[in-house]
C-alpha cells in the first residue's frame, strides 16, 4: 500500500512531464539546500542556471510549477525572503497590471486585429515585404507603447490566423467550433509550412519590440528608471540614444533581409499557397456576412486602438489602467456583459503573470546573494570608453540570464552612487546611462529570459503549437544577437563620444550637473 501510495504521487508530480525531467528538478530540490550549506554565492547562482533551465523545457512543463519549487524551498532555505520578493513584485507592479489587463485588453480587439492583419497578409505576397513590414511595425509601435503590449497583439493575430487554417483544414466551416490543438485531423506539408511562415513573422516581430524599445524612455521599463534618474525628457533620451540605436535599427532591418534571402536560420518560409486561398476566402466570407452591428463594432474598436496609442504615448495614466480603460470600453461598446465571457481573455496573461512573480523572487535571490556585484565592481575599475564597452558588455551578459529591467536598475544606481562620490563627471555619467540602456536592451535578445516581451511568446498558447521552443526562439534570435550586439558595441566605442560632442555643440542637448542625477535619485 505504501509503495503504491508514493509511487501515485510521484505519478502526479508534474504530470504528464518525462520521467528524466521529474527527475531532474527533485535531483535540483535536494542538492541546493547542501549547496547553500557549503557556499551561498555558488548556490544562488546555481539556483538561476535551474530556473534558466525550467524556461529552457517550457515546452514539456510549464516553467510556472518547477520554478516556483525551486523558489519556495530558496526561502525556506534563506536565499531570500517572501518580503523581499514582494517588494520587487511592488516595484515592478505596473508590469504586472500591464500584462493582466493589457493583454486582455488585446483580446477584445482581436476582431478589428485579425480584419487588418489579414488584409495586410493577403495584399502583401512578398515574403520580404511582409516580414520588413512586421518588424518595422513592432519596433515603431514598441518605441510609443510597450513591448509586451505589442507581442501580446501579435500573438492574436498568429493564434487567429493559424485557428483559421486548422479549422478549414480539419473540414469545417468558418464559423464552426473546433480546437485547433489537435492535428489528428491533419497530415499536410502546408501545416508544418505555414508553422514555419507563422514563427518567422513572430519572431521577426519579437526583435523588432527591442529595436523601438530601445529608442525612447517608454520603450521598456528600465528606460524609465534610467531617465528618472539621468533627468531625461522624452526627448532628450531619444536623442541621446540616437547614436547607437539609429545604426543599430537600420542594421536590424538589413539582417531581415538577409535572412529572408538566404533563408539561413529558418527564416524564409513562404506563406502555402492553399493556406493563402483560405485566408483570402476567410477574408471575403467576412466580409460579406458583416453585418451592420458588426461593422459598428469594428469602428469602434479601431476608436479604442487610436484611444490605446495616444493614451500610451502621451502618458495619460499608469500601463495597466490604460489596458483597463481598453477593456472597459471595448466589452461595454461590443455587448459583452456576462462574467464567463470576460474570464477567456484573462486566460493568456494570468499563467505568465504568476511567472513573472516567481521570477522577480529569482531576482531578489540574485540581489540578496550579491551574485552580480564582482562583475559591477569590475566594470566600474576601467575608464574612459573602455569603461563604456564593458559596461555595454557586462549589462548584455547579465541581461541574457537574468532580466533586463533588473540589471539596467542595478547598475543605474551604481553608477549613481559612483557620480555622488565623485569618482566620475556628469557626462560621463549621461554616456555610461546611454551605454546601460542600450546593453539591456539589445543582447539580452539572445534569450527569452533576457526579455519580459520574448518570454511571454515563449510561454504564450501560440508556442507549442507552432514548436516555438526556446531552443528554436535562441536559434532563429543568433543572427540578430550578433549583428545587434556588434552593431551597438561599434557603435558605442567608436562613435558615441564625438557624436555627442557634436549634440552638445549643435545644442540638440545640453550638458546637466552632478546635482541633477543625484536630486533625481534620492526623489526616487
Amino acid at each position: 500500500m505504501q509503495t503504491s501510495m508514493i509511487a501515485a504521487i510521484y505519478k502526479n508530480f508534474l504530470g504528464h512531464a518525462p520521467d528524466w525531467y521529474k527527475k531532474t528538478i527533485i535531483a535540483f530540490l535536494i542538492v541546493n539546500p547542501i549547496l547553500f550549506m557549503v557556499d551561498p554565492y555558488i548556490a544562488g547562482w546555481t539556483l538561476v542556471i535551474q530556473f534558466i533551465f525550467t524556461l529552457a523545457m517550457a515546452l514539456k512543463c510549464y516553467p510556472l510549477q518547477p520554478g516556483g519549487l525551486l523558489l519556495i524551498e530558496a526561502m525556506f532555505i534563506g536565499m531570500t525572503s517572501p518580503g523581499h520578493m514582494m517588494h520587487e513584485i511592488e516595484v515592478n507592479l505596473e508590469v504586472l497590471l500591464l500584462l493582466v489587463f493589457m493583454v486582455a485588453g488585446i483580446y477584445f480587439m482581436k476582431d478589428l486585429l485579425m480584419y487588418l492583419f489579414t488584409k495586410l497578409v493577403i495584399k502583401v505576397q512578398n515574403k520580404l515585404v511582409l516580414s520588413l513590414s512586421f518588424i518595422f511595425a513592432s519596433a515603431f509601435l514598441s518605441a510609443f507603447l510597450d513591448a509586451l503590449t505589442v507581442v501580446a497583439v501579435i500573438i492574436s493575430v498568429g493564434l487567429g490566423f493559424y485557428s483559421i487554417y486548422h479549422k478549414v483544414a480539419s473540414g469545417k466551416e468558418f464559423h464552426s467550433d473546433h480546437d485547433h490543438t489537435s492535428d489528428d485531423e491533419l497530415g499536410s506539408h502546408d501545416l508544418e509550412d505555414f508553422r514555419a511562415f507563422l514563427r518567422n513573422l513572430m519572431m521577426h516581430s519579437a526583435v523588432g519590440t527591442a529595436l523601438g524599445g530601445v529608442m525612447t524612455m517608454v520603450g521598456e521599463p528600465q528606460n524609465l528608471i534610467i531617465a528618472d534618474k539621468a533627468g531625461w525628457n522624452f526627448v532628450e533620451f531619444f536623442i541621446r540614444m540616437a547614436p547607437v540605436s539609429i545604426p543599430v535599427f537600420v542594421c536590424g532591418l538589413l539582417t531581415t533581409v538577409i535572412l529572408e534571402k538566404t533563408k539561413l536560420f529558418s527564416y524564409g518560409a513562404q506563406l502555402p499557397s492553399a493556406v493563402r486561398q483560405i485566408l483570402v476566402e476567410y477574408n471575403d466570407h467576412m466580409d460579406k456576412g458583416r453585418s451592420k452591428r458588426e461593422s459598428a463594432k469594428l469602428l469602434v474598436q479601431a476608436l479604442i486602438g487610436v484611444w490605446l496609442i495616444v493614451g500610451l504615448a502621451t502618458h495619460m495614466a499608469s500601463v495597466g489602467l490604460i489596458g483597463l480603460s481598453v477593456i472597459v470600453l471595448a466589452t461595454s461598446t461590443s455587448g459583452i456583459i456576462e462574467e464567463h465571457a470576460l474570464g477567456k481573455a484573462f486566460e493568456e496573461a494570468l499563467p505568465f503573470t504568476a511567472l513573472l512573480c516567481v521570477f522577480f523572487g529569482v531576482v531578489a535571490v540574485i540581489i540578496d546573494q550579491g551574485l552580480f556585484q564582482p562583475v559591477i565592481h569590475w566594470v566600474l575599475s576601467f575608464e574612459g570608453e573602455t569603461q563604456m564597452v564593458m559596461f555595454y558588455l557586462a549589462n548584455g551578459v547579465l541581461s541574457m540570464v537574468s532580466d533586463n529591467v533588473f540589471v539596467g536598475s542595478v547598475y543605474i544606481t551604481e553608477v549613481t552612487a559612483a557620480l555622488e562620490a565623485g569618482q566620475i563627471t556628469r557626462d560621463q555619467y549621461d554616456m555610461l546611462a546611454v551605454a546601460i540602456n542600450t546593453g539591456t536592451n539589445l543582447p539580452s535578445v539572445a534569450t527569452p529570459n533576457g526579455q519580459a516581451a520574448f518570454l511571454f511568446l515563449l510561454t504564450s498558447a501560440i508556442a507549442p503549437l507552432l514548436r516555438l521552443s526556446y531552443g528554436k526562439m535562441v536559434i532563429m534570435a543568433l543572427p540578430y544577437t550578433i549583428v545587434l550586439t556588434i552593431v551597438g558595441l561599434a557603435a558605442t566605442y567608436i562613435g558615441l563620444a564625438d557624436a555627442t560632442q557634436w549634440l552638445y555643440e549643435m545644442h540638440l542637448i545640453n550638458h546637466h550637473s552632478a546635482a541633477e542625477a543625484v536630486s533625481g535619485a534620492v526623489s526616487h
